[in-house]
């Protein structure tokens, strides 16, 4: 994977992450090493890796890219949910074609007035015969106009359990890759960003688009709320993993420009106030890269996550912030400047902050997982 991204990944950022346009011909290597089958298992024609290996492997594609980890991880949450709680017909149908890449994937929870606040979702699926009409908007899908499969919270009202999270329900939609309408399905145009860029991240309208009934994941309707939080736990050790790789490659950066760079006469390295900043940038790298493995061996191991990966979370996307901002403060002009990836990486770091739930979110969710059980 080292290699991969130094010899493809690096080049392709150069080529289309200025220009925002998508590098088919960098997921199609992807595609060819199985990376979209990294987490699916070897029965259905996936490398069956645990999600230590996987984690590495976005660490190393994020430090040449941030982007191409988009790629990745949607795609393995939507077949993780597959892998997770799928009926034995939705595994052997989709998850052979999804390892190879031929399908790939999506998911789908936020809406334009939906985003840390799920209960606020009113996409619906409503049962009419053998079929499941849905109707509503979804925003903020990434690989949502090449995808072929998505993996989509919506409302079954009337069906499932009680509670506030009741009636959601977790459907399979499939559309064609590319098009722009397909059966009801609508897919806006790419939205602009201030970073990660060259990967799509669309709205996807749905106007009387129906799927048949056992597009619900399960086969069971009601079920969706903890379906979709236990793949945003593994998309929350995702960020961490990305994060700290765009973090070790602004620490890489900026030692190689402290080395090279003088002013009075030395290397600015030579200056304390560099070395000491260096010296803390590697620090929190260090100590971020093993919050997320730990996270990634907790969720391995099948337990409940969500503590474990809201703190990797929130610790390595602040983490990689704050020493993007430091390499910038040490290439001084020249990081913010195009010809060094600096500036590059300083725009694609917020993400990290934002992304499968704020930081303020993980804080919610950290302190009330804290704080269960030790009520007087």
């Amino acid at each position: 994977m080292r290699r991969f991204t130094r010899q493809r990944v690096v080049p392709a950022a150069v080529t289309h992450e200025a220009a925002d346009t998508y590098p088919a011909d960098l997921v199609e290597d992807m595609a060819t090493m199985g990376l979209f089958g990294v987490t699916i298992a070897e029965e259905h024609g996936g490398l069956g890796l645990d999600l230590g290996t996987y984690t590495s492997i976005v660490e190393e594609l994020a430090w040449g890219w941030m982007s191409v980890t988009g790629f990745l991880n949607t795609h393995v949450m939507a077949a993780s949910l597959i892998s997770m709680f799928g009926t034995d017909a939705q595994r052997a149908r989709l998850l052979p074609t999804m390892a190879t890449g031929a399908v790939r994937g999506a998911y789908s929870m936020s809406e334009p007035d939906a985003g840390s606040d799920v209960a606020a979702i009113t996409t619906r699926a409503v049962r009419d015969g053998d079929e499941w009409v849905l109707d509503g908007t979804k925003a903020w899908v990434t690989n949502g106009r090449m995808a072929g499969v998505v993996a989509m919270l919506v409302r079954t009202p009337g069906v499932g359990g009680g509670g506030r999270h009741g009636d959601f329900s977790v459907v399979l939609v499939e559309k064609t890759p590319g098009a722009t309408t397909d059966g009801g399905i609508t897919v806006g145009p790419n939205v602009g960003k201030l970073g990660y860029r060259g990967i799509e991240t669309v709205e996807l309208s749905l106007a009387d688009h129906r799927v048949p009934t056992d597009a619900i994941l399960g086969g069971v309707p009601g079920r969706g709320f903890a379906q979709m939080m236990a793949a945003v736990e593994l998309g929350r050790v995702n960020i961490a993993a990305r994060a700290v790789g765009v973090a070790q490659r602004a620490l890489d950066e900026s030692l190689a420009y402290a080395r090279t760079r003088t002013t009075f006469g030395v290397p600015i390295a030579d200056h304390q106030a560099i070395a000491f900043q260096l010296a803390e940038m590697a620090t929190k790298v260090t100590a971020a890269r093993l919050l997320y493995r730990q996270a990634a061996a907790d969720k391995q191991a099948g337990g409940r996550g969500d503590l474990i990966a809201s703190m990797a979370k929130l610790f390595c996307a602040e983490t990689c912030w704050e020493v993007c901002q430091a390499a910038l403060r040490i290439h001084g002009g020249n990081g913010y400047a195009t010809d060094y990836p600096i500036e590059r990486l300083y725009r694609d770091a917020p993400l990290m902050v934002i992304g499968d739930g704020t930081s303020e979110v993980q804080k919610l969710v950290i302190s009330r997982r804290l704080l269960e059980g030790h009520d007087d």
